[in-house]
Formats: structure tokens, C-alpha cells, sequence
């Protein structure tokens, strides 16, 4: 815990993370307020670190979102042909839905359900993470946000330059 923090460098920083809720409101709106409080603050070694975290993690969420979409996506294709099948099944013999069809129409229900359940997870640890990094912000202390990919690597510090009297 850093105590030579001013109440400033702690509230730009939980700003920082409270403001990647803005994508509920703003498309990329998670990368683009985070990117300008950090930017406009990024001097300062505590929000720099927050700030980094904070898109870091945004953008971790991404890529394991487009993971999820792209691991399903074989299943939907199948599923948009198979229900197609079905409506032409359907309309052609009104009375005759065979069982084969019903089944596949629960198996993708189901696959639906789990895609679902997957995406409720990934929302509600997001949730959770920003919250306590928001938390810990406000607090002066440092946070890692878990199962992060580092995309923006800190940045080694500047050796100082000193100046020799002669």
C-alpha cells in the first residue's frame, strides 16, 4: 500500500476501472475512457499501473469473448441449416414432425443454454473484477486483475540522468 497517495491519484484511478461499465452505454466505450483517464494521468506510477491493468483486462475479456463466439460458431452454422430443414419439414407435412428433428432441436437448445451460461460467467466475473480493482483503487492499493493477458507491458523505468560537477 502506497501512502504517499493524494486522494486524486486514488479517485482517477477507481475511475479508471468504474469507467469500463461505459461500454453499457457507449460502443468501446471500456477502452476508450479507461485509454483517456490513463493517458491524461499517466505520469503518475499508481494510475499508470491502474490504468494498464484496467485495459489490459478489458481487452483479455474481449479476446475471450470473440473465443467463445468462435468455438460456437460450427454449431450455429449446423443449427441455421438443420432449423431451416425443420420449418420446410414442418411446412410440408403438418401433422408429421419427426422425432429426429425434435432432437436436434433440443440438442442445440441446450447448446444455446450452455453458450448462455458461458457468456453469465464471463459478465459476472467481469463484474467482480472491477469491482474489487475499483475497490482496491480507492483503497491504495495495487490490483492484478486475474486471468489477464499482459497487451500493454509496463514500461521499464528511465534511468535518471545526473549531472557531474567538474
Amino acid at each position: 500500500m502506497e501512502t504517499n497517495l493524494s486522494e486524486n491519484d486514488k479517485n482517477v484511478a477507481a475511475a479508471t476501472h468504474l469507467s469500463t461499465f461505459s461500454k453499457y452505454f457507449i460502443p468501446f466505450g471500456n477502452f476508450i475512457f479507461p485509454l483517456l483517464l490513463w493517458t491524461l494521468h499517466k505520469e503518475k506510477p499508481f494510475v499508470n499501473e491502474h490504468g494498464r491493468q484496467a485495459l489490459n483486462f478489458q481487452l483479455s475479456i474481449l479476446v475471450y469473448t470473440i473465443l467463445v463466439g468462435v468455438a460456437c460458431l460450427p454449431f450455429f452454422i449446423i443449427f441455421a441449416t438443420d432449423f431451416v430443414s425443420l420449418i420446410e419439414a414442418m411446412e410440408n407435412q403438418y401433422h408429421e414432425v419427426s422425432v429426429q428433428n425434435i432432437k436436434n432441436f433440443s440438442g442445440y437448445i441446450i447448446l444455446f443454454g450452455i453458450v448462455a451460461l458461458l457468456l453469465l460467467g464471463l459478465f459476472v466475473f467481469e463484474l467482480y473484477a472491477v469491482i474489487t480493482a475499483t475497490t482496491k483503487a480507492s483503497r491504495a492499493e495495487l490490483y492484478k486483475y486475474p486471468l489477464t493477458i499482459p497487451f500493454i507491458k509496463q514500461q521499464p523505468a528511465k534511468p535518471q540522468e545526473h549531472e557531474h560537477v567538474n
